[in-house]
């Protein structure tokens, strides 16, 4: 265990780690742990007080910036305060996600927009930020993106249209590009995190039972601890990474 932990913290120690929704859910747990393993982390959000209270709370080697992952024209304002921030960029991970409306509807009473605004955020934000961040990564001869999955990109959950979609596309865009960029020394990792404690699994699911459900900063000590070690497959269910652990 101590060993693990060593290995855990000289991988992530100085790394230069981009997080999109950090500020709430595990976004927000990986933000401090990575922090606490002195990593250099910028957090996107779209809420200004969230960020404002992480500024002060953690005022070295963590930076934010006010956006929404959604918007095309935030990519390139996100990409660039990165890379001025960090002076490049080793991780990126795409947290930030939407379910869309909710309650949660049938794909039939939603509307075309609706739709869209969860393709916006799921997959083509993440598409676009690792579109501008590539170069990047190709000049530092290698990176880490991890697009951060579910199980319902695999099962077939009434009500969970968009959201599941937009999850399963956002699986084989990230096999597309780890086959594309083999040669880059850049590895693409597509992670279920498992059913977590946060406000989205509340707002789809108003019942759940909490004591089922992971911690979210368990699961960002578990997948940072994951995160670290040399990875062979490009998707990872719940189950399959923390066997790994």
């Amino acid at each position: 265990m101590i060993e693990t932990q060593a290995n855990t913290l000289d991988y992530w120690k100085g790394k230069r780690v981009l997080i999109t929704g950090g500020t709430q859910g595990l976004g927000k747990a990986l933000t401090e742990h990575l922090h606490q393993l002195g990593a250099q982390v910028v957090i996107v959000a779209r809420g200004t007080d969230a960020l404002e209270k992480f500024r002060e709370s953690f005022p070295d080697n963590l930076y934010t910036i006010q956006a929404d992952i959604g918007e095309k024209e935030a990519i390139h304002k996100i990409s660039a305060r990165t890379i001025a921030m960090l002076e490049g960029i080793d991780v990126v991970i795409n947290n930030a996600s939407s379910l869309g409306p909710v309650p949660l509807r049938t794909l039939a009473s939603l509307q075309c927009e609706e739709f869209e605004e969860v393709l916006q955020v799921n997959l083509l934000g993440p598409f676009r930020l690792i579109k501008a961040l590539l170069p990047y990564m190709k000049l530092n001869n290698g990176g880490l993106i991890v697009n951060i999955s579910s199980d319902a990109a695999v099962n077939a959950y009434p009500t969970w249209g968009p959201y599941s979609v937009s999850k399963a596309a956002l699986d084989h865009l990230t096999a597309i590009w780890q086959e594309e960029l083999r040669d880059d020394n850049i590895t693409f990792l597509s992670v279920d995190p498992g059913d977590m404690h946060t406000q989205m699994h509340l707002d789809a699911i108003p019942d759940a039972n909490t004591d089922e459900l992971y911690q979210p900063i368990d699961v960002a000590r578990e997948l940072t601890e994951f995160l670290s070690q040399q990875l062979d497959t490009v998707r990872y269910t719940a189950s399959e990474w923390r066997e790994r652990l």
